[in-house]
């Protein structure tokens, strides 16, 4: 079958979910049997998010071929059963940066170097390649309609469309429409201003999704169809839901899958979304329930940690358990001391992050939870500090540190590779993307996974040092993670009871709700367990 291109936009303001309307689409489609994909294109001039801080762009995805993405990459790969790569997230920074390339290598010779034809040409291949062998190929322009630096994309869509005929590629958009409530009603200017601001540059939606508390009345439909030049039938509610895995059903319960797959001339099966209703159904009915600390430094922003939530809420749904989420400020810890912050709780995880500010809070949070026997995750910098913790409490190297944050401590336990010490460019030094890893059969880690073997994915540059692994482990630090030449430590974990781990990895990225991580599973379970006591 001839690929099929979805292209959907947003309008009026930024965080209505247009990654969500995406990656649930995708959902649908997927379950009624299509081979789909997703692809993020973003406005923004860097190359990647990845020196990005997450109080400026949320979360930083990482892929399994080491890319560094945006986070709506991690709601396509939540959401369905294709996983991303390099492919899948393309910047304005990438594109300018291929097409000066390709211009100094001399392949535009003769030519004068323009936005149209070359950026356009040169995103629209980039849609081509991410495309190729799937069924249905969804693409997420980032921005809102009317920023300026969205342009290029928007009129590159909008020749792809001529290119590729109607029943080839279509338009959703995004849209809203608020609810007034000093008026009692629903005001439709907002959809109708994005509409026409879309249509100003040669973009004829398709179908609209109209982001909203409550479903919309027919009325409020047919006035939303006059305004905006579509049909009645191809507007449809993006209602509030309180789970955003209810999203998929919302939509195939308006009828949007159905409407997509009729535009497209695509014939397939009713889809099959039970497990998506029994993720639902847990989420919202849940037998009991426990409550997880996050002690980071991005707690000021909850999309710092988008991933890390939705794992830990996998991770109740896999024990008929809903997660209450305290996000604590390791900085605040600092200041002002830990108070009774962490009282109350079942669990303590601590996540990962860059630079020194809010480690000491960290690291008293691990301190709070191996003393006062509470299960504890600490996740990338979470392991580090884990180990820092213990090489200065149990071990007596009073003054243990990263040497990311104090080069001059005398026990470094956690460090730069020797080959990493003279490179100087960001990113250059990082250990990025999928890595095998080794696991101990006695251990909390191969107990989750029931597997010895396993591979995730990386973000960092510091390791654990070799020089102090038998200081640590004589005093019962246990190793039960490691690279299969058994260089580099992967997991550490203290045992008996609790349950007590450290990971170098990002385990989060690889959850979904009809697939809990293994360790966010047993982290829930052992949460659960210690509050049942």
């Amino acid at each position: 079958m001839k690929t099929k291109f979805i292209f959907i936009t947003g309008g009026v303001l930024s965080s209505l979910g247009k990654g969500l309307a995406a990656a649930s689409i995708a959902a649908v489609l997927e379950c009624r049997g299509l081979r789909v994909t997703n692809q993020k294109l973003d406005p923004y001039i860097n190359v990647d998010p990845g020196t990005m801080s997450p109080f400026q762009h949320g979360e930083v995805f990482v892929t399994d071929d080491g890319a560094e993405t945006d986070l709506d990459l991690g709601h396509y790969e939540r959401f369905t059963g294709t996983r991303m790569g390099k492919g899948n997230n393309l910047t304005t920074g990438q594109v300018y940066f291929s097409v000066i390339s390709k211009e100094r290598r001399g392949e535009y010779l003769g030519k004068t170097v323009q936005v149209i034809p070359h950026i356009t040409n040169e995103i629209k291949e980039y849609i081509r390649k991410t495309a190729d062998g799937f069924d249905v190929a969804i693409v997420e322009i980032g921005g809102t309609v009317g920023d300026i630096e969205s342009l290029p994309f928007l009129e590159a869509i909008r020749q792809f469309r001529n290119e590729a005929g109607r029943e080839n590629a279509i338009f959703i958009h995004l849209t809203w429409v608020p609810f007034i409530r000093t008026a009692g009603e629903v005001k439709t200017k907002p959809t109708q201003h994005s509409v026409k601001a879309l249509r100003e540059i040669g973009i004829q939606p398709d179908i609209l999704l109209c982001r909203t508390e409550n479903f919309l009345s027919d009325e409020i439909k047919a006035k939303i169809a006059l305004f905006c030049n579509v049909e009645m039938t191809s507007v449809f509610t993006a209602k509030d839901v309180a789970c955003i895995y209810e999203v998929p059903l919302i939509f195939h319960r308006e009828g949007v899958d159905q409407k997509i797959v009729d535009l497209l001339n695509i014939w397939t099966g009713q889809p099959h979304l039970e497990a998506w209703e029994d993720v639902v159904d847990k989420f919202l009915h849940p037998a009991c329930e426990v409550t997880i600390a996050i002690v980071g430094k991005y707690v000021n922003l909850t999309d710092s940690y988008k991933s890390l939530n939705e794992a830990l809420c996998h991770g109740g749904i896999a024990n008929d358990c809903r997660v209450n989420l305290r996000f604590v400020d390791s900085e605040r810890i600092e200041k002002e001391g830990l108070g009774d912050q962490l009282d109350g709780v079942d669990g303590i995880l601590v996540p990962g992050g860059f630079g020194n500010r809010g480690i000491e809070g960290m690291i008293t949070a691990v301190e709070q939870a191996r003393t006062r026997g509470i299960p504890f995750f600490g996740i990338c910098l979470g392991m580090q500090m884990a180990v820092v913790e213990y090489a200065r409490h149990v071990c007596g190297l009073a003054r243990a540190n990263s040497s990311e944050f104090d080069e001059f401590t005398p026990h470094p336990v956690i460090d730069l590779l020797p080959g990493q010490k003279t490179i100087t460019e960001k990113g250059a030094s990082m250990r990025l993307g999928a890595y095998p890893c080794v696991l101990a059969k006695d251990s909390f880690a191969c107990a989750a996974y029931n597997d010895t073997e396993i591979s995730e994915r990386h973000r960092h540059r510091y390791e654990f040092n070799n020089e102090f692994k038998e200081t640590l482990l004589a005093q019962g630090l246990r190793i039960t993670g490691a690279s299969a030449d058994g260089r580099l430590a992967e997991i550490i974990e203290i045992g008996g009871d609790p349950w007590f781990l450290g990971c170098q990895f990002h385990p989060e990225f690889k959850s979904r709700p009809t697939a809990p991580h293994p360790l966010f599973r047993h982290f829930i379970r052992a949460a659960l367990q210690g509050k049942m006591k």
